[in-house]
Parts: structure tokens; sequence; C-alpha cells
């Protein structure tokens, strides 16, 4: 039901830009209508043949120029030639506009470009996730199965992994996102999280530092290769750094929904991270009990902090309230599901 809302959104959007493209030859018919009222009345006279007002000179042009006239045939020789050239300059006008403005609008994949903008610009709220390689792409599907809204913006994105995101009705923008104007139409200033998946650190840090200056509350979430400049980053910065080498996909999507997430460690080869999540009005976790959350995400809270107090190992009959605050211990996989129905 919302990607239906958000594809009428969409389709009225993008409409509207089409209507702004096409606003030349609109605006030329106009001023052909009004330009050829004021000059008929204004032969009318001389000849002779008066109309009582230019509206109605204008109402006559128009008429004319869909072989529809108002009145009856003028005896000047003048005012006959209307007869004849208004329908050829007004119809050769507005045909031409009408016809390509109805090309575009109904074969939206010659515009693949300006429709995935459209769709962006129906986002609030939402993620950009730059680079759809095989990290992006699992990120993507994890954030869409969190009901999130994404926005990609890739240069050069496979085929099988563009297809399947559209699937998913993920709109991706073929641009450099190093460039302002590529983040502006993924919806930068709408934003709540900015998720930088590509294969270059400085590239990914030098997006993310343009990003947080357009938008300076949003949340940054950015892969690093090399552990100890990630926490660097994250000290300095203020973003999340994540290590590609040691994060997976989920804990991503975690750390892109807004959940803080360490670095997974391995304990007899299960990995396992630590997590902090806040309860918001929606979360489906209100009203249960800790031994319910333990039990059904196969997680294990560590702490339970309300308003001022911390308690550490809560008992599982506590039950969990909007604005509680846990952290968690799991398999990043599991803290995924868990995020998704946090929010």
């Amino acid at each position: 039901m919302k990607r239906r809302r958000r594809r009428w959104q969409a389709s009225w959007r993008d409409t509207t830009l089409l209507l702004r493209e096409f606003r030349t030859p609109l605006l030329l018919f106009l001023v052909t209508m009004v330009g050829g009222g004021m000059l008929y009345r204004k032969i009318a006279a001389l000849v002779g043949d008066p109309v009582n007002d230019l509206s109605e000179a204008i109402y006559l042009v128009l008429t004319l120029s869909f072989l529809q006239p108002s009145g009856d045939f003028p005896t000047s020789p003048f005012l006959e030639a209307f007869y004849f050239i208004m329908p050829l300059i007004g119809i050769g006008i507005l045909a031409q506009g009408l016809a390509d403005f109805g090309i575009m609008l109904f074969n939206r994949r010659t515009r693949s470009k300006e429709w995935e903008m459209a769709i962006a610009s129906t986002f609030h709220n939402h993620t950009i996730l730059v680079g759809l390689g095989h990290l992006g792409f699992r990120v993507a599907h994890h954030l869409n199965s969190l009901g999130k809204k994404i926005a990609v913006i890739e240069l050069d994105p496979k085929d099988d992994l563009i297809d399947a995101v559209r699937e998913l009705g993920i709109p991706v923008i073929h641009d450099d996102a190093s460039r302002q104007s590529a983040l502006e139409k993924a919806g930068i200033y709408k934003a709540s999280t900015i998720t930088l998946c590509m294969q270059s650190d400085s590239l990914n840090l030098q997006i993310a530092v343009k990003a947080r200056n357009l938008n300076p509350d949003i949340n940054v979430v950015v892969r690093i290769f090399d552990d100890e400049f990630a926490r660097s980053i994250q000290e300095q910065f203020g973003f999340i750094a994540l290590s590609a080498t040691s994060m997976s996909a989920p804990a991503f999507a975690a750390a892109a929904a807004g959940m803080e997430i360490t670095h997974p460690i391995t304990v007899e080869g299960e990995p396992l991270s630590l997590a902090r999540a806040r309860l918001p009005k929606t979360s489906k976790l209100k009203g249960k009990n800790v031994a319910y959350i333990e039990e059904i995400y196969d997680v294990s809270v560590v702490l339970l902090r309300r308003g001022e107090e911390a308690d550490m190992h809560p008992a599982g009959k506590r039950i969990l309230q909007e604005k509680d605050t846990i952290a968690i211990l799991g398999n990043p996989d599991k803290i995924s599901l868990l995020v998704h129905d946090n929010h």
C-alpha cells in the first residue's frame, strides 16, 4: 500500500516535471492565441466587421485553431486568411508539444533517470545508499526488509544488481555521488541517513563530509577497510565508520537504521556484536518482557536504561516501555530482525 502511494506521488511529481519541461510550447501556444486575437480584432475593426471585445476575438482564434469556428465566414479576404492559417499554426504548435509530452509520460522507460529522481523526491526521512556493489546490494536488501525507504546512487551499476534492486521498488540514480547535484537528486536535505559502501576509503570519506555539510543532522555510516582508520574517523568526525573486513551487511543495515552497533567479535566461530537501541513510539517491542525478547530474537539483553535508572542484566519479567534504551548482544543477523520490529 505504501509502495503504491509512493508511486502515485512519484507519478504526480514526474508529471509536474514534464509540464515544466514543456512550458515553452504551451507558452508559445498561449502567446499565439492572444496575439492572434488582438490582430484579428484590429483587422476586423479596419475592414468594418468589428468584434465586441478582445476576449471574443481570442475565443474566435482559439476555435479556429481546432477547426471549430464559432461565427459566420467573413467576407474580408484579410479575415478569411485567419480561417486557413490559424489551424495550421495552432495545431502545429500544440500537437507537437502534446505528442512529445504523451510519449514521455506513458513511456517512462525512455526517461528512467527522471523517473528514478521523481520517486526519490517523494521520500522523507529516508536512507541514501551510495555504491551498489555486492555489499551495497546486501545492505539495500536488509534495509528494505527493515521497512526503510532507500534511494541508491551508483555511477556504473551492474545490470543484474540494478534490476534486482528496482524489483524491490528502490530508485537507482545513475550519477557520481561526489557531486552535490547527485546528492540533491537523492533527497539529501530530507534524508535521515547516508550509507557509503564504495570500494574507495577516500571517496567514501569525501562524500560523507559533503553530505554532512549539506545536511548537518544526517547520520553517516561509512565503509572503511582499515580498522584503525575506521576508529579514527569515528572519533574525529562522529561518523559511524565500519570496517568492511569485519562487518556484515546486516550490521551495516542496522547502523543505517539508527542503531549503534559495535564491530563483531568471533566466539566459537559465531560473530557477536553489541548494539544499543531506543524504543520509539511505534516499536513492536513495547509491552514485551526481556525474556520474550531474548527468546524470540535469540539475543541477550545486557542493559535496560529507563530515565536515570540503568539495570545491568535485567530480569526476564521486566516489561519494555517507550523511550527505554536497551543494549543487546547477539549475531548481527538476529540484531537486524530486532531493529526491524523496533521501527
